[in-house]
Formats: C-alpha cells, structure tokens, sequence
C-alpha cells in the first residue's frame, strides 16, 4: 500500500511572533464605538415612538386639545347666547353640531366642555403631582413610625368618598370650577403618594444613595436630587394615567348637577341636559359623548404606551 507522506507541524519553538497577525481588523479602530450611546430618556422616546397605537393616541390628543382652544374663536357663536327661533335643530351648515333647547351652538358648547374637562383633569393632575410626591417621597425616605404615622392618615382620608366630600364642599363653598378641583385632590393626590413611597423604599439603600451620603449629602439632597429623578418614570406614569380619572370624575359632577354651573359649559352638563330628549335630539347628546369617551380612551392607551416605553423590563 502506498502510503503518502504526513505533513510535519512546525514545532512550537519554531512559531515567531510574526506569525501571529489579525486578519481583517484594523487596530486602530477596534476600540472605536460602532454605535452611539443614547441616553435612557431617548431609549424610551424611540420605544414609544415605535409603539404606533400610543403615538396615534398622542396625536389625537393634541388635536382635541388644539380644537378645544381655538374651536370656539371659528365660529360666529358663542356658547351662552340663546336664539329661541332656533331651537333643537339637526346639524348643517350653520350649525355643524346642531343646537339645543335653548338654540345654543352645540358645537362651540362642546369644545368649551372639552376645555374645562382638560383644565379639571390636568390642574388636579399637577397638585395630585404635587402634593404625592412630596408626602410620598417623605414616607418612604424616612420609614419607621413617620412612615407609619403618615400612611394611616392616607389611609383613613382615602376612605372618606370624594362624592361625600364634594357635596360637603359644594354647601360650604360657592359651586366652581375651583371647588371642583379642590374636591378632586383632596383625596386625589393618595394613590401618587403611595406608588412613590414604594420607589423610594427601593432605591433608598442602592449604593449610589450611600455613596452620597458618605460625602456628607443631607436628607434633602438625597430626597430631591438622587431617589426623586430616578423615580419619575412610575411618576410620569401616573400623572397621565390620574387625567382621565379627574375628567371622568369632573363629568360625573356635571351630570349630577354638582359641577360647573349654567352657562359654562361642561361635557358632563351637556350629557344631563341632554338625556330627557335623546330620542328625537340625538345629536345633542352624541358628540359630547363622542369626545369624552375620545379624551378618556387616548389618555389611557397613550398612559399604557408611556408605561412599557419607561419600563426597562418591556425592552425587546
């Protein structure tokens, strides 16, 4: 049998250095960073920018709120005048959303009830903002019997229903937009305080915050400047989520006749004014209805979009 010669290996001894070279790769360049760093607030915008359904939510949210500031300067009408000869008619030309039975313009009545409901809902939002935050952030800083102190006054006020607190507003005080807000964050601010004492109870001991502290930074220093900024993902959250609840409340008011009073227009008194006669005056009722159910549905899907963007566990 034939049998060919086996190729003989070099020897490790006669390996050279030169022998060992990179193939294809520049060294120069193999420590250069291929892509660029984002910060966490871009990740998260480019996460809720691929997220088409909360996009599409904050797009129809900015064009209700641009309807309901500049829909009543377009129209010749105004939402408090009455024209008896022109009562509960059907939309057209003159009037693109009918009138009532006062021969008041739907439409500009409609866009001004979309104006209060967004007022009510974003200024119980920011004091709901206000005030959780700091109680919150107090409670979960310092624990112990201040925690426990403060979480039973939370509790024993977040028992009390809102309706019981609004009427006993409403004798005390002159029936307002004020007063409506007032008794929207009475109690409103409770659920804000608790989500961030749960934060700051888990970022408290991170070593960042002792890092902190051993440099000498006071309570706070470390309150406001370290555990708050890294809690505000859940805090954004919860603001866009506390929206729609104050402008469902603020309607429900409205239509028990305990909200704003007559002639301002609300999308909860337009819906009450309109209940006796839906039957053979539907429109009267239809776009306020139409346009609450609007704003309340797009603040919740754009709130859950919000939240899996901010929501590092959500990443793909």
């Amino acid at each position: 049998m034939d049998l060919k010669p086996m190729k003989i290996m070099p020897a490790p001894a006669d390996l050279k250095p030169e022998d060992f070279r990179k193939i294809g790769t520049d060294e120069r360049e193999a420590e250069v960073i291929q892509r660029e760093s984002i910060s966490a607030w871009k990740d998260a915008w480019y996460r809720l920018r691929s997220n088409k359904l909360a996009m599409g939510a904050l797009g129809m949210l900015i064009l209700i709120t641009l309807a309901a500031i500049f829909g009543p300067m377009i129209s010749e009408y105004n939402y408090y005048s009455n024209d008896y000869m022109n009562t509960n008619s059907p939309p057209s030309v003159e009037h693109w959303f009918g009138t009532d039975d006062l021969g008041r313009d739907v439409f500009v009545r409609t866009w001004m009830g979309a104006r209060i409901s967004l007022i009510v809902g974003l200024a119980a939002a920011c004091i709901d903002l206000l005030i959780g935050v700091i109680y919150g952030g107090i409670m979960g800083y310092f624990g112990g019997r201040v925690d426990e102190i403060m979480n039973k006054f939370s509790e024993i006020l977040y028992s009390i229903p809102y309706l019981l607190v609004t009427i006993l507003l409403l004798v005390v005080m002159e029936p307002s937009l004020g007063t409506i807000i007032l008794a929207l964050t009475i109690t409103g601010w409770i659920n804000m305080s608790w989500i961030v004492r749960g934060e700051i109870m888990q970022l408290k001991n991170r070593e960042f915050v002792l890092a902190s502290r051993s440099m000498g930074a006071g309570s706070g220093r470390l309150l406001f400047r370290h555990l708050l900024p890294n809690a505000v993902g859940p805090i954004i959250v919860t603001v866009t989520l506390s929206v729609p609840n104050a402008i469902f409340a603020e309607a429900f008011l409205s239509f028990l006749g305990l909200g704003v009073q007559a002639p301002i227009a609300s999308l909860g008194s337009m819906i009450n004014d309109a209940l006796t006669g839906w039957l053979y005056f539907p429109w009267r009722m239809l776009f306020p209805a139409i346009l609450i159910s609007l704003i309340m549905l797009s603040f919740n899907v754009f709130g859950d979009g919000l939240r899996d963007a901010l929501d590092p566990k959500m990443k793909k």
